[in-house]
């Protein structure tokens, strides 16, 4: 005898059909992004271009952007904003600002609540680039890098020089990370 669910079981397509037409259907998209600008005051000025500059970094190494968001510095703000480029899908979350020492800064904190693994290394590229570069608030961020699902989660310092290097630094880790997660999932 055969229950509803065994009934249910045929609808479930297998891995290899998945994979097969994943093939059919050519290359996978554009790898996307979602933006985070955390702060208080910064980027609601309306001479505040980052959203612009960032996007445009972001898409010269690869990535298209699906939206650029701005939150306050209160620790379930950033996370809910990390959580909603999680759940949509996106490949990168970027956040930019609330990682410095100060008492706003709560980026950090926000972003180990969400993710899944640590990946210490790319935090540590970004530190050791910025302090080549002279971008102090890069060198002594506390920002750090994570996979939450099958999304890389980053944070940046907010300067326009930690941002510019950051992103040139990140290009080639995360098409690795991208494509790590891509291999071992189904879709």
């Amino acid at each position: 005898m055969t229950t509803a669910q065994d009934s249910l079981d045929f609808l479930e397509p297998d891995e290899e059909f998945l994979r097969a037409a994943e093939l059919e259907t050519g290359s996978r998209p554009a790898p996307c992004a979602l933006v985070v600008l955390v702060g208080d005051r910064r980027f609601d000025s309306p001479d505040d271009n980052t959203h612009s500059m960032v996007a445009e970094l972001l898409t010269e190494i690869g990535l298209e952007v699906d939206a650029v968001v701005h939150t306050k510095s209160k620790k379930s703000e950033i996370r809910k904003a990390i959580e909603t480029g999680v759940v949509g899908g996106v490949d990168l979350v970027l956040t930019i600002g609330g990682t410095g020492v100060g008492p706003r800064d709560k980026t950090p904190e926000a972003t180990r609540a969400v993710i899944d693994k640590m990946v210490p290394g790319v935090s540590q590229a970004i530190r050791s680039s910025g302090q080549a570069c002279g971008a102090v608030d890069a060198c002594t961020s506390r920002g750090i890098c994570g996979v939450s699902g099958s999304t890389v989660v980053v944070n940046l310092a907010p300067s326009r020089q930690a941002i510019r290097d950051g992103i040139a630094t990140i290009g080639p880790l995360i098409s690795h990370l991208i494509s790590e997660l891509d291999e071992h999932s189904v879709s």
